[in-house]
């Protein structure tokens, strides 16, 4: 990876949080800059620049790559699952205007790569559930689904109309220690943790059979870093990569918490977010992205498990695990 300047957006969010400081370790703390709608709780405008960006206003993404050469894009703004469900005009503004915005922007300005997370929301209930495949049927049934099936085809139409180099992974449930949920339906794998940590109990609002995949945040940053570092020659794909870790159900992920803290207790009550759930596939065929860049996980379900309980073990020591789950 070279010494190119690179734009974050959507650096406030569960992934940003923790790229932005990975990419600068990489690239030094001046080559990359964070933006995002809010400012942001982390230190991570006190790293290196921080500017505040809407992706929806066209004019002033522009200013903000001029000003700063950007020469790489990590574009991460966008309305999660659950949350775009709640409003999905906004969602559609965000992870397809802003997307567009980006492109285009890109396109005029000069950039040369443009990474774009997808997701397994792109599937659908006619989409086969075990080990899908990367060319598959997409039939999403959420708004945050259809603006990345549509983000997808965006996306390969530059790589294919302008020669514009735009990747992306189609990812499934994220699991961080270092950043709260952000209105996904996978959420409740991360809510969990500090559920059973504070309260010692939690109340899942998906059923206890089902079964999504996911990924610890290390692997996450991995794929990014890896994907964008490899040779676009040897890519068949470009947006759409599938990648997977693990496949689990909740009540798994439960009983592997319980083999840590024997006395944490779990309640099941679906809510809106199971219907959405069981239009996901429970496992993901990426043989295309291990055989055209290499990818390769590195965490189970028991060493992710092992390493929460570990790291928020340790917040909680320092007094800094404070998030009250609702109820």
């Amino acid at each position: 990876m070279t010494a190119e300047t690179i734009l974050v957006t959507g650096a406030a969010g569960q992934i940003g949080s923790e790229l932005v400081p990975a990419l600068r370790n990489i690239q030094g703390h001046e080559k990359v800059v964070a933006s995002d709608v809010v400012q942001p709780q982390s230190g991570l405008q006190k790293a290196g620049p921080f500017e505040i960006l809407d992706v929806t206003d066209q004019e002033a993404l522009s200013r903000l790559i001029q000003k700063y050469q950007i020469k790489i894009i990590y574009h991460l703004a966008a309305i999660l699952s659950a949350s775009g469900e709640k409003s999905p005009k906004k969602a559609w503004e965000v992870n397809i205007s802003g997307f567009y915005n980006v492109l285009e922007a890109s396109r005029e300005l000069g950039v040369k790569q443009v990474f774009c997370p997808s997701s397994i929301a792109v599937f659908g209930p006619a989409t086969p559930k075990v080990h899908t495949p990367q060319d598959t049927i997409l039939n999403p049934t959420t708004i945050y689904g259809v603006s990345k099936v549509a983000g997808e085809h965006l996306a390969d139409y530059y790589v294919l109309r302008y020669g514009l180099d735009v990747r992306g992974c189609r990812f499934p449930g994220i699991i961080s220690n270092e950043t709260l949920p952000g209105g996904g339906t996978t959420d409740y794998a991360v809510a969990i943790f500090y559920a059973a940590l504070i309260q010692g109990k939690y109340t899942c609002f998906l059923k206890p059979e089902t079964r999504l995949p996911m990924m610890y945040m290390p692997d996450c940053l991995k794929a990014i870093i890896n994907l964008m570092s490899a040779d676009f020659s040897g890519l068949k794909h470009h947006s759409n990569f599938n990648v997977t870790a693990i496949s689990f159900s909740a009540e798994e992920l439960a009983a592997e918490i319980k083999k840590h803290l024997p006395d944490f207790e779990v309640e099941y009550r679906p809510d809106f977010r199971q219907a959405i759930a069981d239009t996901w596939p429970e496992s993901i065929d990426d043989s295309a992205a291990r055989a055209e860049w290499g990818w390769q996980p590195d965490f189970d379900l028991a060493r992710l498990t092992e390493d929460m309980l570990r790291v928020l073990g340790e917040k909680k020591k320092q007094g800094k695990l404070t998030w009250v789950i609702p109820e």
